[in-house]
């Protein structure tokens, strides 16, 4: 059952000869890794407002040479990242980057910033997407939809989760239409407000209760500028997605990962500044009487409340669900990393039966799920964890890269270790603001967190690097041949499913066989005792006192004095286990079995499971 269940959710397994045809072009990774960087221009020239706002309305028109700023340090990065792309064609992005020119504590820091941004990005896009949806439904007249904004979130996650266990192909071809959508529609915003304003003059913003907005404000200082700049950084989060995920694409990847990374910079830079320039042209403002995003407040000035409107708005609230799916294209493909470098467990690295790697996806909706569930579907609450992993990440990414052209020296490398070196100045100022301004709103925890994933990873690494040694041929002497078996069969009782289990015992050590049953019921134990006379096959049966009706300790203790009687001997423990016909039978049943394995398995006793299948 639970096996049909999966392939109706999840899709009939694909053969790994198949891998290639799951690959992405441009068109439908473009989808796949920008949603998330795409989204932000819903909310970063409001993000730069709402910290503008608090130096009165001379300070906000700043925003638009602070937007012009962010333009370029995206263009600085996303130049960066394309030629992170060419010299790292596998993919891997700021890990690989980072660990490759400046060490494994580095690459480590890097990829720990990456993943607790990454689980952030679908809590936060996911909770913000919701709010849209709620805020929507409550124009609409039901303003109860607001109180299971949990449960909705929870849900759109499951099925984000549903949707890449399904498939890189599969699910670009579901989140494609929602991303374009959202292109179209701030494009639209764009080109039909500019030319509005052009030929027919700008009309402000109109709001149902006015802003309280004082003419001056705090004094206009740098760091209120650094932190409104600090803020509308957010537009550069998922930037780093397509690096990540190059071997994604159909060949050549590079090449096809380094345009899709050129037409995902040039769409975020346009929607960024041309929504920028309106809200500064009609005087938008965040207004904390009406909670209207800047993108509502523009869009309803341009085209009224119709159905463009309406469609604008849910394009909003879908491309901010879908966000989500960038963290799920790239968090199971950086795990996979850190796997395959013996960082995280190694299933981490395989791949589910739809050629995705179904662990890290796994794991990414779980601890997503938890966070929506921990901060209750709040992205307020939510956003000062966000944005400092991925700054992190930045910095160390470009700062590995100049390494390497200063290493490597090829042609050119001048130029591109000074685009570099600007890069990782820049994004390092931005990290060191986004630390302080959110420190005590937050931001500390995933402070502390990135320390306790490195020493976690470094803890895995140690453990698989000690088994190597000890697995190791070197200086391995061949062992003596094997004298002979000594089996003992545990027993919970007398029935058809022992039977099997006597006789395999017989087969492999004929002449030191001991069946073994720990007394916990005395006229039990005598009703065994009398039919064993006819169904024993003629092996002696031990029986174990237990008068504090302990059930491993006897066996354990029993094993050993074998071993000391036969101290030659290999001793096989020989479970009979009967195996119920349908799934859900298991539960009705003690799992004994499994506790008597691990116990033994423990402490280096060989134990063979004999199974009698029920009908």
């Amino acid at each position: 059952m639970f096996a049909q269940i999966k392939r109706i959710l999840v899709g009939r397994p694909i053969a790994t000869e198949h891998q290639h045809q799951e690959r992405l072009n441009k068109v439908t990774a473009l989808a796949v890794f920008s949603s998330d960087a795409l989204s932000s221009v819903s909310y970063a020239t409001e993000a730069i407002l709402t910290i503008l706002v608090l130096g009165g309305s001379v300070a906000l028109g700043l925003s638009l040479p602070i937007a012009v700023a962010i333009a370029m340090l995206l263009l600085i990065v996303g130049f960066s990242y394309r030629q992170t792309i060419h010299a790292y064609p596998q993919g891997g992005g700021s890990y690989i980057v980072t660990r490759d020119n400046l060490g494994d504590l580095p690459g480590l820091i890097a990829a720990s910033a990456l993943l607790i941004d990454y689980v952030l990005t679908v809590a936060v896009s996911i909770s913000a997407g919701v709010a849209a949806i709620t805020s929507l439904a409550t124009n609409w007249g039901f303003p109860g939809v607001r109180d299971y904004a949990v449960e909705i979130a929870l849900l759109c996650i499951l099925v984000v989760t549903i949707a890449n266990l399904r498939g890189a192909k599969e699910s670009g071809l579901i989140f494609s239409v929602p991303t374009y959508a959202f292109i179209a529609s701030i494009l639209s915003i764009i080109v039909v407000g500019v030319s509005q304003d052009l030929l027919f003059g700008v009309e402000p913003v109109r709001h149902s209760i006015d802003p309280d907005i004082p003419p001056v404000g705090e004094t206009l200082s740098l760091w209120l500028i650094l932190r409104a700049f600090a803020a509308g950084c957010t537009a550069l989060t998922g930037i780093e997605a397509i690096s990540d995920g190059v071997q994604a694409f159909k060949a050549p990847e590079a090449r096809n990962a380094s345009i899709t990374l050129t037409w995902m910079i040039g769409l975020l830079v346009t929607m960024f500044l041309g929504i920028t320039w309106l809200a500064d042209a009609h005087r938008a403002v965040p207004n904390e009487f009406t909670h209207e995003t800047i993108v509502s407040q523009i869009a309803r000035t341009i085209f009224g409340i119709g159905p463009v409107y309406v469609f604008i708005q849910i394009a909003t609230a879908l491309i901010l669900v879908l966000a989500a799916n960038t963290a799920f294209a790239d968090f199971p493909r950086l795990a996979s990393f850190l796997a395959r470098d013996r960082f995280l467990p190694r299933q981490f690295a395989s791949r589910g039966d739809r050629l995705v790697f179904s662990n890290g996806i796994l794991v990414l909706g779980l601890f997503s799920a938890l966070l929506v569930i921990i901060f209750q579907a709040n992205e307020i609450a939510m956003l000062p964890l966000y944005a400092v992993g991925v700054f992190t990440s930045f910095t160390l990414s470009q700062s590995g890269m100049v390494r390497r052209h200063l290493r490597l020296r090829q042609p050119g490398w001048t130029r591109s270790a000074i685009i570099n070196g600007f890069g990782a100045t820049l994004t390092s100022i931005v990290l060191v603001i986004l630390m302080i301004t959110k420190f005590v709103h937050g931001a500390w925890m995933v402070i502390l967190t990135i320390p306790v994933l490195v020493m976690m990873f470094r803890g895995i690494n140690l453990h698989y690097q000690r088994v190597a040694e000890q697995l190791s041929l070197s200086g391995a002497v061949v062992p003596p041949e094997l004298r002979r078996h000594t089996a003992i069969v545990l027993i919970s009782g007398i029935h058809r499913g022992v039977l099997p289990a006597l006789q395999y015992a017989r087969s492999i050590a004929p002449d030191n066989v001991t069946a073994v049953y720990v007394d916990l019921d005395p006229e039990a134990t005598e009703k065994l005792r009398k039919r064993w006379q006819d169904w024993g096959c003629g092996i002696p049966l031990v029986v174990l006192e237990s008068p504090f009706r302990s059930l491993i300790n006897p066996i354990v203790r029993y094993i050993e004095e074998v071993e000391t009687r036969y101290g030659d001997d290999v001793i096989t423990v020989i479970l009979p286990e009967f195996v119920p016909a349908r799934w859900w039978e298991h539960l009705l049943h003690n799992q004994t079995g499994i506790l008597i394995k691990t116990a033994l398995r423990l402490r280096g006793t060989v134990v063979t499971s004999v199974p009698y299948r029920l009908r």
